[in-house]
């Protein structure tokens, strides 16, 4: 007699004599389920990037100070972009205080009297600059100097007008290039009786390609050096004794040698700026020359109308205006603002 076989073993052997027709698609189905999973699971370390017009910065702007938009493309978004544009946009609608935070409070003010003096003994070990100037080495790579060289709106109507209402003491004169409109203002100050000291500030280097369009009013470089410097005093040399005794260069750049006045209480009655073009180059003078403008003092300067309009000078004295709560008065290619308030500052 034959065993019995265990009860459940003829269902199990039906169930799997019905499977055998379809195993075949079975194992198909799991060789290409596991194949995807195993793709996949490999492809989802590597975090795709997104396209650039897809993600917007937002840029945390004032709405009274700039009309600028607030969202920028990003130029190479990713995913980690994306978050830094979530982050971005909770900030709040003002831009962070640190681009508006300059040196305010200088050092103990020097006498008008007493700041060229002062100053040649802190940049020049007490001697003048013109003294013995030029060499005969020197003069001989220089151009002949002009008592009138060649500069920009040098010349205009808002130099007399203003040196005439605020009969200063001190000027100082960002950006001076060959010295046209140093020489105007002190020519324009001795016919009104006046002696101001006019502290020149430029570093004398000139920008890049600047020969291409003055190669007759500069002189050939010499290993390096722009000359700028030595034709400057040499056209001051050639007004006369007297511009050279009030005229002086301060060859530094802008923001150093506006630091060191602020801190020697070396202060201003009018301020010319004219140097760099940029927003950020004329932000920076500005808001630096402004620490040493006296109270009661007028600042003002020039191309107000240029090509660059909102992204050059004009953007950057616009916005300091309005920061300030001052006035910009349009002078030709000038500007002017209003004078500062009384109580700024140390100098009275």
């Amino acid at each position: 007699m034959k065993p019995r076989p265990p009860a459940g073993a003829s269902s199990a052997s039906a169930v799997t004599a019905r499977l055998r027709p379809h195993l075949a698609r079975i194992t198909s189905f799991l060789i290409v389920f596991a194949v995807g999973y195993s793709v996949g699971l490999l492809s989802s370390s590597t975090r795709p990037s997104l396209r650039p017009s897809q993600t917007t910065i937002v840029r945390p702007h004032a709405a009274h100070l700039t009309d600028a938009s607030t969202t920028v493309p990003a130029p190479n978004a990713t995913a980690a972009g994306v978050a830094a544009a979530a982050t971005t946009a909770s900030y709040p609608r003002s831009p962070p205080h640190d681009l508006f935070r300059f040196r305010e409070e200088c050092g103990e003010p020097v006498p008008s009297d007493a700041v060229v003096p002062t100053l040649l003994e802190k940049l020049f070990d007490g001697e003048s600059p013109y003294a013995g100037f030029p060499t005969p080495q020197t003069a001989a790579l220089l151009h002949p100097a002009k008592a009138r060289p060649r500069g920009w709106g040098s010349t205009g109507a808002v130099f007399a007008e203003l040196i005439e209402a605020v009969r200063p003491e001190v000027i100082v004169e960002l950006g001076a290039f060959l010295g046209a409109s140093a020489l105007h203002m002190a020519a324009v100050s001795r016919n009104l009786s006046l002696s101001p000291a006019i502290l020149c500030i430029d570093d004398f280097r000139g920008w890049p390609a600047f020969r291409e369009r003055f190669r007759r009013d500069v002189p050939p470089p010499r290993h390096g050096d722009a000359l700028l410097l030595p034709q400057f005093m040499a056209n001051v040399a050639a007004a006369g004794a007297d511009a050279a005794a009030r005229v002086l260069p301060l060859p530094f750049s802008t923001a150093s040698a506006l630091s060191a006045l602020c801190g020697w209480g070396v202060y201003a009655d009018l301020i010319e700026v004219d140097a760099g073009h940029d927003f950020h180059s004329a932000w920076a003078d500005i808001n630096l020359a402004w620490a040493v403008l006296r109270p009661g003092g007028v600042m003002f300067g020039h191309d107000y109308f240029t090509s660059a309009d909102d992204r050059g000078v004009r953007r950057a004295v616009t916005l300091f205006a309005k920061v300030k709560g001052l006035t910009i008065r349009p002078h030709g290619q000038h500007w002017v603002l209003s004078p500062k308030p009384r109580g700024h500052g140390n100098a009275r």
